[in-house]
């Protein structure tokens, strides 16, 4: 549970300084939802108001810009997850993965 833990905080740290940083101030807030199915999957989404989709940026060797989302794709893969950009209602964005939450086995 440890190492999911740190995965979840780190994907979150990731979401959220990317809709701080990416939006160009012109996002002043953004949303964090949890969501838990104990036996299916954990869901976070971070929603801004910005419309610019994340996009990959070209990460130049000495920068450390550039690799948020292809380390949450990768993190989100890693554990069985998927990595989702979905628009909202309001002209926004919601960035989203979803993980398998495992059902502990019962004694």
């Amino acid at each position: 549970m440890g190492d999911t833990a740190d995965t979840i905080r780190l994907i979150v740290s990731e979401l959220a300084t990317n809709a701080v940083q990416h939006t160009f101030g012109q996002s002043p807030t953004f949303t964090v939802d949890l969501r838990l199915d104990r036996d299916v999957e954990f869901y976070l989404g971070v929603t801004d108001s910005h419309p610019r989709r994340p996009q990959r940026l070209p990460a130049a060797v000495r920068q450390d810009n550039g690799r948020g989302m292809a380390i949450i794709r990768a993190l989100a893969k890693e554990h069985g997850g998927r990595l989702g950009v979905s628009p909202t209602p309001d002209g926004g964005k919601t960035v989203s993965i979803a993980l398998p939450w495992p059902v502990p086995a019962q004694a």
